[in-house]
């Protein structure tokens, strides 16, 4: 079938529609209103030099029809996120948000925690960061006096001589007691802030009345704590509505979008995120508010805009799918807000713009000295190979893409090799084997120079490898000094050194993307080396066999968690107190007196 009889065939309906390379990868996830039109504008009229390099790397494309935009909306969010195209949108990050939690013990805690479980604790927040969580929690050890350590020692520690705890260590605690911390926790949490600093007031007062100067000193520093969290978080709407104040700015086919984060009606924090954009900014904007509060990211009560970037029934369908209110205030505080986060906007964006137009000046300036030291034509797309192993275990390669001397990181490779650890010619001959006969499968396109990690040895197994191949790629070797430093670079068969002065951008340029692919081989060997350990300490506990196992790394999510998890933490995946102190011994916790290593430790001694 070809284009224009597929296009024809596009309904006139609400869906999402996904882009596909050569390679059948999707390379971009879009929704539309209406598919025929939307799908069909990018092979009609003109395009700006962002969507063109979209439109030239699209060989195929599906779509899925939905009932309304909205569900639309929802899944172009959820299908970025299980394919990652390389066109789309990339968030900042993928965080999760900090929550304080009020265990549910005998003796309760306020720990952070980063996700909420169904485990009858009380959990406040999201917070907008780990810094503003961990003073909100200092704050409250100081207030409320609950149990700070992780198991009750055989003594009173020195937050019981400060007062901030109720030693149950040595005291018996009442229920009802612990009830009323608990219950003045929500309450502060809640907004009540100023009540709990005019109770504190009343206790000072009340004490130095009795002339019990020590508790009244106590209270003081309390207020005053209270105090100094308060004033860095300044009221900046009576409301105290929960909002959130979008900024956004465009230009050359990039895009920022500054948020201020309103709680309690002060500004707890700022952040922005910088994108290139392939669509028009209202759909970029609209794709964005989906992806990023379906994301993880705490949904407040309102979203402010500025006035014309999204239209009314898209407001209305993002609205009804977070749960939300949007508004677009015309006047007022809100409108100076929102005026206030797009000039930030334009800021980070004219820094981006001017700093990556400098990268973009010094990338060029490479490529061409290092075409002139090579004799090559001028050099678009470099492929860099190395390989790791520790001691000859587990070895593996890996591949790093560099495209007009920028990393282009959806094109990164990682490989097990079955050569033996130490041959470092058969596993260069390996994996330049297996990625470029993949490369011929696949009709893919050859690079420009391939670069490995090493000198003339290399070099001569890289070639011989695509000799094999019918290819004659041309290939340059990095060899490093004693001190594990970038030292020479060598090309194809030649046994001299290339003439590249080492502050030369070119130099620089090589040195760059051999960190690079070291950095990347070497998290993979450790990641993958480190998980074997991992599985290998918890299969040689007895009584835990491979279910238990799953199931303690999927509820701890690592084995660095469980080793620092208390007995409590085994009882609600119903293992008893004896197999969960087995557990922690053979982790290496300091548990019974005893001083075994750490996880980390014993990982750290494996690696070496």
């Amino acid at each position: 079938m070809n284009w224009s009889e597929k296009l024809a065939m596009l309904p006139a309906k609400p869906g999402v529609y996904l882009m596909k390379d050569r390679q059948g990868q999707i390379i971009y996830v879009g929704k539309a209103k209406v598919l025929k039109n939307r799908v069909r504008s990018y092979f009609v009229g003109a395009h700006d030099t962002k969507t063109q390099t979209l439109v030239r790397n699209i060989a195929d494309f599906e779509y899925i029809v939905t009932d309304t935009v909205a569900e639309a909306l929802l899944l172009e969010a959820n299908l970025v996120k299980q394919y990652m195209p390389v066109y789309n949108i990339k968030l900042k990050d993928d965080k999760a948000y900090p929550y304080l939690k009020v265990t549910r013990e005998d003796h309760p805690r306020i720990i952070l925690a980063r996700r909420t479980e169904e485990d009858g604790a009380l959990y406040f927040g999201p917070f907008p960061n780990a810094t503003a969580a961990r003073q909100t929690k200092a704050l409250l050890d100081r207030i409320y006096p609950l149990r700070k350590c992780r198991t009750l020692p055989k003594q009173p520690c020195l937050y019981y001589q400060l007062g901030e705890c109720l030693a149950p260590c040595i005291h018996t605690v009442a229920p009802e007691q612990y009830s009323e911390i608990v219950e003045g926790i929500r309450r502060f949490m809640n907004g009540g802030a100023n009540k709990v600093r005019q109770q504190l007031e009343q206790q000072m007062r009340a004490a130095a009345d009795k002339q019990a100067f020590e508790k009244a000193a106590e209270l003081r520093n309390q207020i005053n704590a209270l105090d100094a969290v308060m004033e860095d978080q300044k009221v900046i709407t009576q409301d105290r509505i929960d909002r959130d104040i979008i900024g956004t700015a465009s230009s050359g086919g990039r895009a920022a979008i500054q948020i201020l984060h309103i709680r309690q009606g002060r500004m707890v924090e700022r952040e922005a995120d910088l994108f290139d954009i392939y669509e028009q900014e209202s759909d970029a904007l609209g794709s964005f508010l989906v992806q990023f509060y379906t994301n993880g990211h705490a949904v407040p009560a309102s979203i402010v805009l500025p006035a014309g970037k999204l239209g009314q029934e898209e407001q209305e369908n993002i609205a009804q799918l977070l749960r939300t209110r949007i508004h677009v205030p015309k006047r007022g505080f809100l409108k100076q807000l929102v005026k206030l986060a797009c000039e930030n906007a334009e800021i980070a964006l004219q820094n981006d713009l001017r700093a990556r137009q400098r990268e973009a000046e010094r990338a060029e300036r490479a490529l061409i000295e290092l075409a002139e030291a090579t004799k090559l034509p001028m050099i678009h797309r470099i492929e860099a190979f190395d390989n790791s192993h520790i001691h000859g275990a587990d070895p593996v390669a890996a591949m790093v893409v560099f495209v007009d001397g920028k990393p282009e990181r959806s094109s990164y490779r990682k490989y097990k090799l079955q050569t033996a650890g130490g041959d470092d010619y058969g596993s260069m001959k390996e994996v330049i084997t297996r990625r470029y006969r993949r490369v011929l499968d696949t009709g893919a396109v050859l690079p420009d120079l391939i670069v490995v990690d090493g000198g003339p040895l290399q070099i001569h197994a890289a070639r011989e490898a695509l000799g094999a191949l019918g290819l004659s790629c041309p290939v340059l070797g990095l060899a490093k000094d004693d001190r594990h430093r970038t030292h020479q670079a060598f090309f194809n068969e030649d046994p001299h050194p290339l003439p590249l002065d080492p502050h030369a951008a070119a130099f620089l340029l090589l040195t760059r993307i051999q960190d690079e692919v070291h950095r990347f081989a070497i998290t993979f060997h450790r990641n993958r080396h480190n998980k074997q350990v991992m599985h290998s300490m918890l299969e040689e506990i007895p009584g835990v066999g491979p279910k238990r196992r799953d199931q303690l790394l999927r509820h701890f999510g690592s084995v660095e968690a469980i080793a620092n998890a208390t007995i409590d933490d085994f009882r609600s995946l119903g293992i008893g107190d004896k197999l969960a102190q087995r557990i922690l011994d053979a982790l290496g916790r300091k548990t019974l007196g005893e001083n075994n290593p750490t996880v980390s430790e014993t990982l750290a001694a494996q690696e070496k």
